[in-house]
């Protein structure tokens, strides 16, 4: 399976988000607004966000904090995006893996990241509804 693929699933709820952000759920929300960020919705319209929108959050983040205006880092994502746009179309991104192998895989890549016993915690808590 793609590691790209991976990255974009939507996994981490808003809570999850902003403890791994440091941004305020108002902050988050505002990027959304202003269509830096485009999380995924549940039926219930909760947003989930995937590993990618939290490394985008991250750099907004810094670029804010280096004074950046929302204009600018809008300007800078776009300057990003088009830099790492391959030259020709895009070919058919083809899943090898069904969903439930993917929960399988992906507990066990968090278990294998985690150093200590009591970093597990992720699995236990805020990520367990994903690994039934």
């Amino acid at each position: 399976m793609c590691d790209d693929f991976r990255r974009n699933l939507p996994l981490f709820p808003m809570g999850t988000v902003t403890q791994l952000t440091e941004l305020t759920p108002r902050q988050i929300r505002y990027y959304e607004q202003q269509g830096l960020i485009h999380p995924a919705r549940t039926r219930g319209k909760q947003r989930l966000f995937s590993f990618n929108d939290v490394d985008l959050l991250l750099r907004i983040k810094s670029l804010m904090e280096k004074g950046i205006n929302i204009a600018g880092v809008k300007e800078v994502l776009r300057e990003q995006t088009q830099a790492l746009q391959p030259e020709g179309p895009p070919g058919p991104v083809k899943a090898d893996l069904s969903k439930a192998e993917v929960y399988k895989l992906m507990k066990r890549q968090l278990h294998e990241l985690s150093p200590r016993p009591n970093q597990s915690h992720l699995i236990r808590g805020e990520l367990a509804r994903f690994f039934h």
